[in-house]
């Protein structure tokens, strides 16, 4: 069974960084895919990045250039860099991670992160 813990959330001014984590245990990560989703409040969860396991990623659209997503499967876990933050991007963030056909099997409990005017 695979267990993820995030951290690194918290409440930021528009333009700050932050730099989420996300601890695996339980299983060696580097043959799984994981990403980074978010939901922000009366909205559904969306996509925000991705890696896998072979090292290629992609990103939303809305946070393309600003966010980066890596992992360190040494340590067995995965980042989200997040520069030039915005207002829109408050939300709780979550990290997921899968393996094979079978989608995002594995979820975290989430970290919130706001963004003040």
């Amino acid at each position: 069974q695979v267990q993820l813990v995030e951290s690194g959330g918290g409440l930021v001014q528009a333009g700050a960084s932050l730099r989420l984590s996300c601890a695996a245990s339980g299983r060696t990560m580097s043959n799984y895919f994981m990403g980074w989703f978010r939901q922000a409040p009366g909205k559904e969860r969306e996509f925000v990045a991705q890696t896998w396991s072979a090292g290629s990623s992609n990103y939303a659209d809305s946070v393309k250039g600003r966010f980066t997503i890596a992992r360190d499967n040494a340590k067995n876990t995965l980042y989200l860099q997040m520069n030039s933050l915005k207002p829109e991007d408050t939300a709780v963030y979550y990290c997921a991670a899968g393996i094979g056909v079978g989608g995002y099997a594995y979820w975290g409990q989430g970290t919130q992160v706001t963004v003040s005017t």
